[in-house]
């Protein structure tokens, strides 16, 4: 290990202590004078037309500033194939769609308002199935498309996938099918809209993608024929996200029409049961798979066909399958592989963005599927994984250029920690098994949109603090942490040395937005850049630096550092000399002594960091990242026969980090993600019935609590990476991606059943059982 000072270290959160004393200021906290409270008012059908909107005894309601529905408002477009407008007019497509909207004084008036709008509607045929939607006869969510099968030709072919099956020594085939979960942030969603004078647009607004938002916004205003407005997006802390902010929405446009409408502050939050009804989910997932060995163990194909649930509208999660490309190609050493996803609109709520972004969905299919070619060939699952683990150097059929990889080591870390070679397949009798499954995530940003870049400002002051503006936001996931020890580490201070500032549009840089788990990566790199212009500005200013002073008896000092730059450092806030380390001058009177002499300066730098990563061409193929994440995540569970009851007896996630930039914040990502993930395996279900949500609350989504905690061990491996900011990878998603199948392969050798279909329930658990000892279900 290099003696660094400040990466590696294990630093609390910079925003710690203003979480636990209730200082931060969330988007609930905002308030701004005159604000008003917005109200939405959705449609109480699935699928229908709306024949007349009533809204007179509304806008008569005291304390009511403005009620409008689509008539009232310019028609603004959204969403990833701007196939839905703000308002609804004319047809509603699922039960969350806004038909209505009010601003009044205080949220309680507004919350009657809506009570007094009368919606007449008459209802269409709703079609909830993706299969049954995909029939020629079924009812049509958008006329105008002529299909519900969304114009998205996600297919990637490699190799010769009909020859290598033909070839193939052991073939395994099944499906896989996923259902609905939601993201459950602590912080729900919210806004404000504020216009100025000038028709000038300042969002308060809990965002991923603050510089995205800001020309959605833009776009809005000038579809208002306000071409002459610009926008800002100020960012209040964020309170968790795992994709459910990584779009624009229709809450956030009524605020601003609202606000324009009553020229006053509107503020619309979510209340938990709308986060739970109107915040869009994972996608439920129809997944069949097969793949082939030869008699050694080595893959010969993968060939996989999904099918996604859209729900009624497009946002960019319908982009998912692309990511899920990256597993079906590049998990495990596959020469040949074909993969295809059909998107389908039906009259559901709409999906999007969920932490891994697909990836968790096909890799339950193409792990799970992964042992049962191991037992089928014979193989130790294990032993099948080390024989088809990824390497360095390696060129994966979609053209990943693998740079460094710890995949093997994962493996081998969580097989000795389970004790895999005496536990795995005994058969015991006590209903307990083990089970792996790994992981391949883009770990070095992610080329989806023309720029995958962010940036970053640096000024020093007076006193050798370091203020840095970056374009990274911070999300929950300790970004302005890490990013605080990398720029001290490379300039030469302290970590508590560095301020960020990450939540303006106005004051910082440009970044993409908090996706693809790039920040780290990304923002790092960008970072590094610009700290080390302000470390060389320094060492410039500090060659041949004369410092004179008098001690408490009048002798005099004097210090003269070295006329070379070259040889010159900057450490725990000094400049030394490399040959005679005994000069040193403190950094902050040097950074004085700049400012205050004639023609005097200020140290600051600027960079902008755009990796060099790769859109998939018209194939699909390309370096999407420049590093890729691994892991592998082990599982001793014990399965009660009576009840279908699991319980984890033991969790191993190891994970290839490139390097540990802060191992306390780096476990804290892996725990929560392997709880998510274990939830998303055993429990959770947002549970629709004909387009409705009818568990809207903690009590009855089962997602997992503080009582349900899993034990955890976290293992870090670092392959340091040639292009990571000291090495670094990201890890944000990766921790929940391989989970459900560690835990479904780990159920199967503890009780010899293999449940297809997530939440692995107990209910399933004992109708496989039965199933299998012939009694029916």
């Amino acid at each position: 290990m290099e003696a660094f000072r400040s990466v590696g270290k294990r630093i609390p959160k910079l925003d710690a202590q203003d979480k636990v004393t209730g200082r931060s200021v969330y988007i609930q906290d905002l308030k701004v004078p005159g604000m008003l409270f917005g109200k939405i008012l959705r449609s109480s059908q699935p699928h229908a037309r709306i024949v007349r909107i009533d809204t007179s005894r509304a806008r008569k309601l005291l304390g009511v500033r403005a009620v409008i529905t689509a008539e009232d408002v310019p028609t603004i477009r959204f969403g990833f194939m701007k196939d839905q407008t703000v308002l609804k007019g004319g047809k509603v497509r699922s039960c969350r769609d806004e038909v209505a909207a009010v601003a009044a004084i205080d949220p309680e008036i507004a919350r009657e308002a809506l009570d007094l709008i009368e919606v007449e509607y008459e209802p269409l045929p709703g079609v909830f199935d993706p299969e049954e939607a995909m029939r020629e006869d079924a009812p049509l969510v958008h006329e105008e498309n002529k299909s519900n099968i969304l114009k998205l030709p996600w297919r990637l072919v490699a190799g010769d996938v009909e020859e290598a099956r033909r070839r193939s020594a052991f073939v395994v085939e099944d499906r896989f099918t996923l259902t609905w979960v939601t993201h459950c942030c602590m912080g729900t969603e919210g806004v404000i809209a504020d216009f100025d004078q000038r028709n000038n647009l300042t969002m308060y607004r809990n965002t991923q993608i603050p510089y995205l938002a800001q020309r959605d916004f833009n776009e809005a205003l000038r579809a208002m024929g306000l071409k002459g407005s610009k926008s800002r997006v100020i960012q209040p802390t964020i309170g968790g996200g795992f994709g459910s902010k990584l779009d624009t929405y229709a809450f956030e446009y009524i605020a601003i029409l609202l606000a324009f409408a009553t020229r006053k502050p509107v503020k619309i939050v979510h209340t938990r049961e709308e986060e739970f009804r109107y915040t869009s989910t994972r996608q439920p997932v129809i997944a069949d798979i097969a793949q082939g060995c030869d008699k050694k163990g080595r893959l010969t194909f993968r060939d996989v066909s999904m099918i996604l649930d859209n729900g009624a509208y497009t946002s960019w999660g319908a982009t998912t399958p692309s990511v899920m490309m990256m597993p079906v190609s590049s998990l495990y050493k596959v020469p040949n592989v074909r993969y295809e996803a059909t998107c389908v609109y039906t009259n559901n709520t709409w999906s999007q963005a969920m932490r891994g972004y697909g990836n968790p969905q096909a890799t339950f299919a193409i792990d799970s599927s992964m042992d049962q070619l191991a037992w089928e060939a014979g193989i130790d699952p294990m032993e099948f994984r080390l024989i088809n683990s990824n390497e360095p150097g390696e060129v994966t059929p979609q053209r990943f250029r693998v740079t460094s990889c710890g995949l093997r080591e994962c493996i081998e870390q969580v097989g000795a920690r389970l004790e895999w070679k005496k536990r795995k397949g005994e058969r015991r009798e006590d209903g307990r098994g083990v089970g792996m499954a790994s992981l391949i995530h883009v770990g070095g940003g992610a080329r989806v949109y023309k720029s995958d870049g962010c940036g970053t400002i640096i000024k020093v002051d007076d006193f050798g603090t370091v203020n840095v503006f970056t374009g990274a936001t911070d999300i929950g996931q300790g970004a302005e942490t890490v990013i605080a020890q990398m720029v001290a580490e490379e300039i030469g201070v302290l970590a508590e040395d560095v301020n960020l500032t990450d939540n303006d549009t106005d004051s910082c840089p440009w970044d993409v937005g908090v996706h693809a788990s790039r920040t780290t990566f990304v923002a790092g790199n960008s970072a590094l850049m610009a700290a080390r212009k302000v470390r060389e500005k320094i060492l410039e200013i500090a060659a041949g630096y004369v410092d004179r002073w008098k001690d408490e008896e009048g002798n005099r000092h004097e210090v003269r550092l070295d006329p070379d730059p070259r040889n010159l450092v900057i450490k725990d806030r000094m400049v030394y000399s490399t040959k005679e380390p005994d000069k040193k001058i403190p950094l902050a009177k040097i950074l004085r002594g700049a400012h205050y002499s004639r023609g005097g300066t200020m140290i600051m730098a600027e960079s902008f960091y755009d990796p060099d990563n790769e859109n998939l061409d018209r194939e699909f193929k390309g370096n999407l990242s420049m590093t890729y994440a691994y892991g592998t995540h082990g599982v001793e569970v014990e399965v009660d026969r009576e009840t279908g009851k699991v319980r984890i007896l033991k969790y191993i996630a190891a994970h290839d980090v490139g390097r540990a930039i802060n191992p306390m914040l780096l476990e804290g990502q892996i725990y929560g993600a392997a709880a998510m993930g274990t939830g998303y395996a055993l429990t959770e279900r947002l549970i629709l019935e004909k387009g409705r949500v009818m568990n809207p609350n903690f009590r009855d989504y089962k997602i997992l609590t503080a009582k349900d905690v899993i034990p955890v061990e976290p293992v870090i491996v670092e392959s340091v990476d040639p292009e990571g900011p000291y090495g670094a990878k990201g890890i944000g998603e990766p921790g929940c991606v391989p989970s459900a199948p560690a835990i479904a392969n780990a159920i199967y050798d503890a009780i010899g059943v293999r449940v297809k279909d997530l939440p692995i329930t107990p209910e399933k658990i004992l109708r496989a059982l039965m199933e299998k000892e012939g009694k029916g279900s």
